[in-house]
């Protein structure tokens, strides 16, 4: 008996989408019709019960049975071969002609099944579905040409040549017109979809449903593709996930993306991105770690690495920036090569393009920034209108708000520095803290709103807050050179050493030159008239008693040392006085004596005196008589 063998060229040619499919399946299938001669001694026209509960209907059908039991036969030659097999249902031209000693077997359709001789549990439904298969089991296929060539196991294929290539492929599933059409030894594959994995050849664990998912996969392994040409121009890219219409469109080559949303990742090559969101990573090409959530999150990416974008509009023009984090709606939003920014809030870092190493939480935090780099905004609106200026921190709500091009600010509270413009290196803390301070630098604020005075220190609620220095708690505090704030008036024998009687020393005071001035107008807007000494003329004479800059320049006198040397001298003073008093008293006393001795020497000379007079003879008158 001659039996018709199929030509081994493929009944399909390529049907990538032409209404001229018909036209050239009609002329091969009629060209295999004409390459199978009428069968020599087919045998009787079979029609009814057949030995073994076996039924046939045609000629040809089960002629050549031998043991086999329980099969159905229906069309010309239909299980004309079978001898042993058993349960095998043939329904249609040659379908299951070669069978032997396959069992179990289903196939409907011209040629399906035609190869077949020993392979089990296999069900083609189709004209040519699971023509080629010889040994094959546990296929299933339906619709015109599915598995046409497939000779391996447990594959699945629903739909017009689905699997059509297939050869030794296995644990593959394909569902819908010429799905996985090219696939030959991929194995695990499952295609849902028209021309879904359609060039697929030796790609595995492949999964694409819709309409041309992985339509040009050939050799790329556990990818899965949801949505119409999702991952469409993938070819050996592998571990990649595509969820939505064109998502994943254009990868080619690279690995481990995931992309859920239309468009999203639609032109990505290269590895390790994941897209959230219509149009995100839209137009990234060779950008590797980045993650866009949310519609066009990262639209623009082409280059740029390990950014992160979650929001609509998040990081949406940046270009080859990296190391971005963008969290909210628009936030990054003009981004285009600024790398290490982090912005998390509607608008926050809106306008950056280049700047770098900027953080900013919160509503248009940063919102003009755009070449200002390492920058912290945090709060509504913080640092709102800088633009390039750099190094600042802002903590509250409008702090720094009208910053521009200030640097190495901070201003910590609600409105902290609000006003500040320009100025650099100020310090803020508190509610409207530096609320004075627009071009100044070096100001230090704290609770208080301050002025616009370089190198001023403002802190609130001192001056107000009356405390005599009394009694044994209230002290002074001091300052140094490096800023160092400390307690002043300690005199304990624990704080000192090299304890010595100043003696001389204090007679350095009688060297000085008090004076009387007035400083400078912008220190003492009053020109209120002043008194003391001049740090210069101190330092030649007394170099103990003056304090000195960071320069090594005369600075400061310490008066609070001229108190003691005065005390000193006044002791000394105090001393000879005592000393001239002692002198005094004992020449008071002396003087007394002298005086008592005096008094007594008196006492006798008048009483002499008195004894003499007494003893003088008494004068005689002599008449003169002319």
């Amino acid at each position: 008996m001659k039996i018709t063998v199929l030509s081994g060229r493929s009944l399909i040619g390529r049907p990538r989408r032409h209404s001229g499919l018909g036209f050239v399946l009609i002329p091969l299938v009629l060209g295999c019709f004409g390459l199978a001669p009428v069968a020599q001694a087919v045998g009787p026209d079979t029609d009814g019960s057949i030995p073994g509960s076996n039924n046939g209907e045609g000629i040809g059908v089960l002629v050549n049975r031998t043991t086999g039991i329980w099969n159905t036969g229906t069309g010309f030659e239909a299980l004309s071969h079978l001898t042993a097999g058993n349960q095998n249902t043939a329904t249609g031209l040659r379908a299951l002609t070669n069978d032997t000693n396959g069992g179990f077997n289903t196939a409907s359709g011209v040629f399906s099944l035609f190869s077949n001789t020993s392979g089990f549990f296999n069900s083609a439904t189709g004209a040519y579905s699971l023509a080629n298969n010889v040994s094959g089991t546990h296929n299933t296929a339906n619709g015109y040409a599915s598995l046409y060539r497939n000779t391996d196991d447990d594959n699945t294929a629903t739909g017009f040549a689905a699997l059509y290539h297939n050869t030794t492929g296995n644990n593959n599933t394909a569902t819908g017109s010429q799905a996985l059409f090219s696939n030959t030894i991929g194995g695990g594959n499952t295609a849902s979809g028209e021309f879904a994995l359609f060039s697929n050849t030796t790609g595995s664990t492949n999964t694409a449903n819709g309409l041309a998912a992985l339509e040009f996969n050939t050799a790329g392994d556990n990818n899965t593709a949801t949505g119409t040409a999702a991952l469409l121009l993938n070819v050996t890219g592998s571990r990649n996930t595509a969820s939505g219409v064109q998502a994943l469109f254009g990868n080619i080559a690279g690995n481990n993306n995931t992309a859920y949303g239309y468009k999203a990742l639609l032109d990505n090559t290269a590895d390790n991105n994941t897209a959230y969101g219509y149009d995100a990573l839209l137009g990234n090409t060779s950008g590797t770690q980045n993650t866009a959530l949310g519609v066009e999150a990262l639209v623009d990416n082409t280059i740029g690495n390990d950014n992160t974008a979650t929001g609509f509009g998040a990081l949406p023009h940046n270009i080859s920036g990296n190391d971005n984090t963008a969290d909210g709606h628009n936030a990054l939003f003009t981004n285009t090569i600024g790398d290490n920014n982090t912005a998390v809030g509607q608008y926050a870092l809106g306008s950056n393009t280049m700047g770098d190493n900027n953080t900013a939480t919160g509503y248009h935090a940063l919102f003009l920034n755009q070449t200002g780099g390492n920058n912290t905004a945090f709060g509504y609106q913080a640092l709102n209108d800088n633009i390039t200026g750099s190094a600042n921190t802002a903590i509250g709500d409008f702090a720094l708000f009208n910053d521009n091009a200030g640097f190495n600010n901070t201003a910590i509270g609600s409105g902290a520095l609000l006003n500040n413009t320009t100025g650099f290196s100020n310090i803020a803390l508190g509610r409207e803290a530096g609320f004075g301070v627009s071009t100044a630098d070096h100001v230090i604020c704290i609770g208080t709103g301050g002025a616009n005075v370089t190198f001023g220190c403002f802190i609130g609620n001192i001056y107000s807050n009356v405390q005599p220095s009394v009694g044994t708690d209230p002290d002074y505090v001091t300052i140094n050179s490096s800023g160092r704030l400390g307690r002043a008036n300690v005199s304990s024998r624990r704080y000192k050493h090299d304890i010595q009687r100043m003696d001389k020393a204090s007679e350095a005071l009688f060297a000085l030159k008090p004076v009387s001035f007035r400083y400078n107008k912008e220190y003492d807007a009053t020109q209120t008239l002043a008194f003391g000494l001049i740090a210069e003329e101190v330092a030649e004479v007394a170099p103990d008693l003056v304090g000195h800059n960071p320069k090594g320049e005369p600075e400061s006198v310490r008066y609070e040392q001229i108190n003691a040397m005065l005390l000193n001298e006044f002791l000394k003073e105090h001393r000879k006085v005592e000393q001239q008093e002692a002198t005094i008293a004992e020449l008071k006393k002396e003087i007394e004596t002298v005086v008592a001795q005096v008094k007594g020497q008196a006492a006798q000379i008048q009483k002499v005196s008195a004894q003499v007079e007494a003893n003088k003879p008494e004068p005689k008158v002599v008449a003169n008589n002319p």
